[in-house]
């Protein structure tokens, strides 16, 4: 079961992945993770990857692909996997799509978690981190037991910079230029399926199983 998360930023779509690779016993892919584990690792396509980082450029689409394919050969992806936050534009959606056919494979699913911007901006500006552990709260969802003091640590809970509604509003902007065409592509390959993102945790969860199969 090869699938993909869309949905904005403050979605909700890491956690529903999360939930997903637990329930079916397949790996949650992100680049990010892939990128810390070839660096760490210090392979070929990490170094090539770290030349871009070193000079604050993006990792170009192929090696990313690249990246992403050798993570997906490894033995624990032979069941499938959730890939999330790649692809984000359509040219990464076509590459990802021509390296899978190389392979005589394809994607099952691209899930898309709806959630309407004022959702998120009020989601996101209602997140408070403590500033010492790292700890997350939510003023509305899972606010702490004494207003702005973390229940962990004790320390000062802050709305961080990118969770200000400014912020949140750039960071969607950004989302619908680039990362919403890719519901359409998905649509027109007959895989897209969307849940509604505002409900419940549990309720997207539960619409998402129906998706996918007990």
């Amino acid at each position: 079961m090869k699938i993909v998360m869309l949905g904005a930023p403050g979605a909700g779509k890491g956690t529903q992945a999360d939930r997903i690779a637990e329930k079916y016993a397949i790996p949650h892919i992100s680049t990010g993770d892939i990128f810390r584990a070839n660096l760490k690792a210090g392979t070929e396509l990490g170094m090539k990857a770290k030349e871009y980082m070193d000079k604050g450029l993006l990792v170009p689409d192929s090696l990313t692909v690249d990246l992403l394919m050798d993570r997906i050969a490894k033995d624990d992806c032979r069941d499938g996997y959730v890939l999330d936050g790649f692809p984000r534009t359509i040219p990464q959606a076509e590459a990802l799509k021509s390296a899978l056919e190389k392979k005589g494979e394809k994607l099952d699913y691209a899930i898309d978690v709806d959630v309407p911007d004022e959702n998120i901006i009020g989601r996101m500006s209602g997140r408070r981190a403590c500033v010492k552990c790292g700890a997350t709260y939510h003023v509305v969802y899972a606010a702490p037991a004494k207003e702005g003091i973390c229940d962990k640590c004790g320390s000062e809970l802050i709305l961080r910079d990118d969770d200000k509604p400014e912020t949140v509003k750039k960071r969607l902007a950004v989302y619908h230029e680039q990362t919403q065409p890719l519901i359409d592509f998905y649509k027109a390959e007959g895989i897209l399926k969307t849940v509604d993102g505002t409900q419940n945790l549990e309720k997207v969860f539960a619409d998402i199983i129906d998706i996918l199969g007990a």
